[in-house]
C-alpha cells in the first residue's frame, strides 16, 4: 500500500511502476470519528489499528485483483464532515474528492446517531457536486461489532440505503476484515465491469468543458506518514502480546 500525501499535492501522471492498465478511484465520506481510516487501511492491508491521528485527507493506493485483472485502486480517506448552522461543515477537498472520484462510499458509525442523521446530506452533496456524472455510491455501517454502544438500530441502514438507491453493508473494521474487503472489493468489481480495458477516468474537465483523461498512476512519494503507520501498528501489535501475556 501506499501513501501519496493529500488532495491538495497530488499530481498523476504514468510512472513505469504501474503494472495495470485500469484504474479504479473511490472517495470515503462521512463525519468524524466513524472510522474512515480504518476501513481504507483495513481494506488495502487486513490490519486494523486502533488509534489514528486527525484525517489530514489522505489519498492511499495498491495494486489489486480484479475480477482476475490488475488494476490499480486509489482510495481518498477524506476528513470528518460535521454540520453546523450554516449547514453541512466540509472540510477542504471533500467536494474535489466527489469529482475527482469513480465511486463514492458514504460512512457512519452505528454507535453516533448524528453520523447516521449526516448521510442524507451527504448523498445530496455527493449528487450535486458529480454533476451530470454522478459516481456511484455505497452506504456503510461501521462498529458493527460494539452491540452494547449501538445508536442506530440495526434495519434502519437498509432502508435508508434503499431510499437512496444504493448498497448497504454493515461491518466491523476492527473485527472482520472479510465483511470489510467484501464491501470494497464488490465496489470495485462494479466499477471494473463499467470501464472498458485500458480506460482511464474522466471526471477533470478543461476550462472549455473537454473531458481530460486521467493517468494510471500515481508516483510513489517520500512519506514519512508511513513509517509513522507502521509504528504504531507494531505498537498496537506489541500491546495485544502483553496483554495476553499478563493474562
Amino acid at each position: 500500500m501506499r501513501l501519496i500525501q493529500n488532495m491538495s499535492t497530488i499530481a498523476e501522471f504514468a510512472t513505469p511502476e504501474c503494472l495495470s492498465n485500469r484504474t479504479i478511484k473511490i472517495a470515503v465520506i462521512g463525519g468524524s470519528g466513524v472510522g474512515k481510516t480504518a476501513l481504507v487501511v483495513r481494506f488495502l492491508t487486513r490490519r486494523f489499528i486502533g488509534d489514528y491521528e486527525r484525517n489530514a485527507g489522505n489519498l492511499y493506493s495498491r495494486e489489486v485483483q480484479v475480477d482476475g485483472e490488475q488494476a490499480a485502486i486509489q482510495v481518498q480517506d477524506t476528513p470528518g464532515v460535521d454540520v453546523t448552522c450554516n449547514g453541512l461543515s466540509l472540510p477542504d477537498h471533500v467536494t474535489c474528492s466527489i469529482q475527482w472520484a469513480d465511486a463514492v462510499v458514504l460512512v457512519y458509525s452505528v454507535t453516533d446517531r448524528h453520523s447516521f442523521d449526516l448521510i442524507g446530506q451527504l448523498h445530496q452533496l455527493v449528487a450535486r457536486a458529480g454533476g451530470a456524472n454522478v459516481p456511484p455510491v455505497i452506504l456503510l455501517a461501521n462498529k458493527a461489532d460494539l452491540l452494547h454502544m449501538r445508536r442506530v438500530d440495526a434495519e434502519q441502514g437498509p432502508l435508508l440505503a434503499a431510499a437512496l438507491g444504493c448498497s448497504f453493508y454493515e461491518v466491523s473494521a476492527s473485527e472482520d476484515y472479510s465483511q470489510v474487503h467484501g464491501a470494497f472489493h464488490r465496489l470495485c468489481c462494479h466499477m471494473a465491469k463499467q470501464q472498458p480495458q485500458a480506460s482511464l477516468s474522466s471526471h477533470t474537465t478543461t476550462g472549455a468543458g473537454e473531458k481530460k483523461g486521467r493517468s494510471p498512476l500515481i508516483p510513489r512519494p517520500k512519506s514519512p506518514n508511513m513509517q509513522d503507520l507502521k509504528r504504531r501498528f507494531k505498537q498496537a501489535l506489541s500491546a495485544k502480546v502483553r496483554t495476553v501475556t499478563s493474562v
